[in-house]
């Protein structure tokens, strides 16, 4: 049997936020260069030539000397605190530079702490970066409550992703009371931006009817804005649709096109998928062989069902 959609869509949620967000790697920032600044040296005197002068002389030249110093020191140093330049604070971006840098190297909470130096200078990636790793714990305590609350920050700043991400919390009820309508309300708001998981998870809703009645042609209207976008689940569901009749007139050999669109993307559902159409003979000629090879492919790239339709069928994998 096909593997359903509702359990791809399920498998699909149950992925960590981590999963979700995608963080952008920063560009590298050149090492900020010191300066040393050089003072140049007094020249010597020479004293050698110098003519015999009387005591008192010699005292008034000494104080003279003494005011002349007095009078290079206060200069120089006038000099100095007009020459050197002003310490800078590290902008947003190299904050988020040295918390990526931080992130990378597995210290979590003092990147957790530069993290949030970012986003409350109005760093989006940082918001981001927050919002996972509260919604994960990483570098800090399980908090689905601020993980939402720095999405919601990212959202503001017109982040898709976020929006998808806040959609996903309010799917599955994690800091706040499960709420589909919420759900499909920012899954939408991602999707007309042009995310496509957006696009796919407000199809996915369209199709089980969760937060509206089912609508078959919403649902197959978004999955495949997604699928032109390159999301393969939604191709693996198109695929669905065609050869389920929903939405459109029953097709197996429509299905069988998106399903293998989706394979050669590396999606392993669709791989499984395609081997059904070959051992029931849908929209293809019945090729038992062919099954056998992508149901070996699909497990291989660790879909369940393939494994156990393989052990049904007692061929190794």
């Amino acid at each position: 049997m096909v593997v359903q959609v509702a359990q791809a869509i399920q498998d699909y949620l149950e992925d960590t936020l981590v999963r979700s967000i995608h963080p952008r790697t920063p560009n590298h920032c050149p090492a900020m260069l010191t300066w040393e600044l050089r003072l140049p040296r007094n020249p010597e005197l020479n004293t050698s030539r110098l003519p015999s002068l009387p005591a008192s002389s010699i005292q008034q030249l000494l104080g003279a000397l003494s005011m002349l110093f007095l009078l290079i020191s206060v200069t120089t140093a006038q000099q100095q605190n007009s020459s050197t330049p002003p310490i800078k604070p590290p902008t947003p971006h190299e904050l988020l530079t040295r918390a990526v840098q931080m992130y990378e190297a597995g210290k979590f909470s003092a990147a957790l702490k530069a993290f949030r130096e970012a986003a409350d200078d109005g760093n989006v990636e940082a918001m981001m970066y927050l919002g996972v790793m509260y919604g994960s714990g990483t570098g800090t305590e399980l908090n689905y409550t601020e993980s939402m609350a720095w999405f919601v920050k990212a959202a503001n700043h017109g982040d898709s992703q976020a929006m998808t991400n806040i959609g996903l919390l309010y799917y599955r009820g994690l800091g706040q009371t499960q709420d589909y309508r919420q759900a499909l309300s920012w899954f939408h708001k991602s999707a007309v931006l042009g995310n496509s998981e957006g696009m796919f998870n407000t199809g996915a809703l369209y199709r089980d009817g969760l937060g509206m009645p089912v609508n078959y042609g919403e649902a197959m209207n978004w999955f495949r804005k997604a699928a032109d976008a390159g999301n393969s689940d939604a191709m693996n569901d198109v695929g669905m649709l065609y050869e389920q009749g929903h939405g459109v007139p029953a097709d197996p050999s429509e299905a069988m096109k998106w399903y293998r669109r989706a394979a050669s993307n590396g999606n392993n559902s669709a791989m499984y998928n395609v081997g059904v159409l070959y051992e029931n003979g849908l929209g293809v000629g019945k090729d038992r062989d062919q099954a056998l090879l992508w149901y070996r492919g699909a497990a291989r790239a660790g879909n369940a069902e393939a494994k156990r339709t393989l052990k049904t069928l007692g061929v190794a994998e």
